[in-house]
């Protein structure tokens, strides 16, 4: 308790900034980890199913029950860290995610398709809390610099997202020789970082990013109402929307846009791939490129965010998804390279997208309901994904993966108009 007096009981600008330095750092360590748990899963999930249940219709159902395991993990974890603070709520949804991963293995060495999806809704924790970090490192940035720390959370996931699938023939080897089937070998991966996450964050995030900025706030309040209606002033020129309500549905509808086309065509695009006869190896590296477009360009899509406001990224976020569903559909199913493009294409289009959105909401939601509404959010956006997910598999069965692809590219388009809407109310 002695180190953490300091940031919470003397000058409080100076407290906060040193204390956003330290947080950031706890942050990047435990998204590091946590990208690879992520990335593993995700990498051979639609794989195991289809091996299990010998049909690519339901090749899509892992991607749909994680992210359903995401969207009440979302509730969770923002309704422990609006009453406890980010640090139990982001330990306590990553170690959900730990036992999903264990829960995954355990059902692939008993050869059982209903545990296999009752572990992957529990894992599918980790993919939420995942996401919900990124609030955290915005909640001690001034109003100028959001989206700046939005994305040093997010690209620390680069590193472990890239390796992660890259990770997947090994591990699975590994796991072989333990007597698990080779598929759910990346879930030993995760499972370990999951945990280790849990572990970083339960020690190191000292002082509690949400319980800081709630007693500065306090402060701030108490020295002098002027000052606290001129920051609220400075937050609603920086969200660059007239009302609260209106940039929550625009924040929501950009990241759930967004969500939805990522998940759908990054789902069947390992299973594209397998039935063009590539091997878990090629399939991973297009996942790894396409986690590290996801992630690596943040700081660069926060800078643009902050610099040239959160409308105009947010356009680029759909014309760049659409870009990525015409090269998919039309990239021959032996072109690993084109492939590869598409789906570094589809992770820049989510990158704008997530980062804007984010911006968009953190601006407008009071610190006092920040977390609570952030975590609903981010339900909204994990039964995006699932819905993605699921649909995903039975449009591949039923019509083609072109046609998935070029359907989602299509769909983004809907993120123009909606921004145009909020630019004329402004």
């Amino acid at each position: 308790m002695t180190h953490t007096a300091p940031a919470d009981t003397t000058g409080h600008i100076p407290d906060a900034a040193l204390s956003q330095r330290r947080i950031l750092r706890v942050l990047v360590a435990s998204q590091v980890l946590s990208g690879a748990g992520l990335a593993a899963g995700v990498t051979v999930g639609a794989l195991l199913a289809q091996d299990m249940l010998g049909s690519t219709s339901l090749a899509g159902l892992p991607s749909a029950l994680f992210t359903a395991g995401s969207a009440l993990t979302a509730i969770s974890v923002g309704r422990i860290s609006q009453a406890r603070g980010r640090r139990p709520g982001l330990a306590a949804g990553y170690l959900a995610g730990a036992a999903g991963s264990a829960g995954v293995i355990i059902a692939a060495v008993l050869d059982n398709p209903v545990l296999l999806f009752l572990a992957l809704v529990v894992y599918g924790a980790g993919t939420a809390t995942n996401l919900q970090a990124r609030y955290a490192g915005a909640d001690l940035a001034a109003p100028g610099h959001r989206a700046r720390a939005v994305s040093t959370v997010l690209v620390a996931t680069t590193l472990g997202g890239v390796a992660g699938p890259n990770l997947a023939a090994p591990t699975g080897t590994f796991a072989e020789h333990l007597g698990i089937p080779h598929l759910a070998g990346p879930f030993i991966l995760s499972g370990a970082a999951y945990a280790l996450a849990a572990v970083v964050l339960a020690v190191s995030l000292r002082p509690d990013p949400l319980l800081l900025a709630r007693k500065l706030a306090q402060a701030e309040e108490a020295d002098t109402e002027p000052a606290r209606t001129a920051t609220a002033a400075d937050t609603a020129n920086a969200v660059g929307t007239d009302e609260g309500g209106g940039g929550v549905v625009l924040g929501a509808l950009v990241m759930i846009l967004t969500q939805l086309v990522m998940v759908a065509i990054m789902t069947m695009t390992p299973v594209h791939m397998h039935d063009h006869g590539h091997g878990t190896a090629a399939s991973g590296l297009v996942i790894a490129i396409h986690i590290g477009a996801m992630y690596l360009p943040s700081p660069l899509t926060g800078w643009l965010v902050d610099r040239y406001g959160r409308m105009k990224i947010a356009a680029a976020s759909g014309t760049t998804l659409l870009a990525a569903g015409i090269l998919a559909a039309a990239a021959p199913g032996d072109s690993v390279s084109l492939l590869a493009l598409a789906l570094a294409l589809l992770g820049l289009g989510w990158n704008f997208g997530l980062v804007s959105g984010t911006a968009i909401i953190t601006d407008t939601v009071p610190l006092a309901t920040r977390a609570k509404t952030q975590g609903l959010v981010d339900v909204s956006i994990a039964i995006a994904g699932a819905t993605g997910g699921m649909a995903s598999g039975f449009m591949v069965a039923a019509t083609s993966y072109p046609a998935l692809a070029l359907t989602g590219g299509i769909l983004s388009l809907a993120l123009l108009p909606a921004v145009a809407a909020s630019a004329y109310r402004r």
